[in-house]
């Protein structure tokens, strides 16, 4: 997040997520809800970042962003810890940074929309252990902003509502790309979603349980190696890299194609994706990075 920009000031808060929310949306990547990325370059994959700015830092710094504008970074999940700040959730200054990289780094950095960012958007119950995250978190907003909370609320949904649903690279010389969201459906839940909803603006109906297709897409669990490879052939792509799910050792290998990835734990992991190169789903998760060996720069660098 810029330097300029203080985390505590609504007038700049709502002028920061403003202007990223139309950055998001009018990226020459964007493609629907998905923004689909050139193959070429690299590409940070990561998983459930849950309020862990110390691993926001060390992605930051594994993209090298500067480098190159076709080094990517994806993010997702970034609000709702397990840690109260005065007995609140203070998780919306993960979104205040990933917006300020945004603007930073304009169609290299990807957050894209999660379950929890849903829940706190349509206002339904979800918790990381430490009670009613949707209820912490404004209780955090209003306990920074006093009465401008809903204000800056509501500038918080309206970047939320811009964030993709997934990314896609394109086709390499092999014809192997590679997909990053937070999850897809469950099996079960199928017959109800729209496949081709990548190629669409989402609508708020999107957002909303039980059919809507973000909705069932973020919150999907328990995929089979079937239902995987359709979307895989559906969507043209031969790698999945998805959070939502805990995964102790921070990276496995799921249902064939799907690296399940999480981000915010002590062994939180992330992907280094040459999109130039897409590798098989096995040899993706032998080449996982462990985000507590990536040197950070100096506190509030990136920030």
């Amino acid at each position: 997040m810029p330097h300029s920009t203080s985390l505590t000031d609504p007038d700049a808060v709502i002028d920061l997520l403003g202007r990223a929310a139309a950055a998001l949306r009018t990226t020459t990547c964007r493609r629907g809800c998905c923004d689909v990325v050139p193959a070429r370059g690299r590409l940070v994959a990561t998983g459930d970042l849950h309020d862990n700015p110390r691993h926001l830092q060390a992605l930051v710094a594994l993209a090298r962003l500067d480098e190159s504008p076709d080094h990517h970074l994806v993010l997702h999940e970034l609000i709702h810890g397990d840690r109260l700040i005065n007995g609140v959730d203070l998780s919306h200054r993960m979104l205040l940074r990933t917006a300020g990289l945004v603007l930073l780094h304009p169609g290299q950095v990807h957050p894209l929309l999660a379950n929890h960012e849903l829940a706190q958007l349509t206002g339904r119950g979800v918790s990381k252990g430490a009670g009613n995250s949707v209820e912490l978190y404004d209780d955090g907003l209003e306990y920074v902003f006093g009465e401008r909370w809903e204000d800056v609320a509501a500038a918080l949904r309206t970047f939320v509502t811009a964030m993709p649903l997934a990314l896609r690279s394109e086709p390499d010389a092999s014809a192997r790309a590679v997909l990053c969201a937070h999850s897809i459906p469950s099996p079960l839940t199928m017959r109800h979603f729209d496949a081709g909803v990548l190629d669409r603006e989402l609508e708020f109906e999107d957002f909303v349980g039980p059919s809507g297709a973000a909705y069932l897409m973020t919150w999907g669990r328990g995929q089979t190696a079937e239902q995987v490879r359709f979307l895989a052939e559906h969507w043209g792509v031969t790698l999945f890299c998805l959070g939502h799910e805990h995964v102790e050792e921070g990276i496995r290998l799921d249902a064939e194609r799907i690296v399940r990835i999480n981000s915010d734990h002590a062994h939180g992991a992330a992907l280094v994706v040459d999109l130039a190169r897409v590798v098989e789903p096995e040899a993706a998760v032998d080449g996982a990075v462990r985000l507590a060996s990536v040197p950070r720069p100096h506190e509030g660098a990136s920030s």
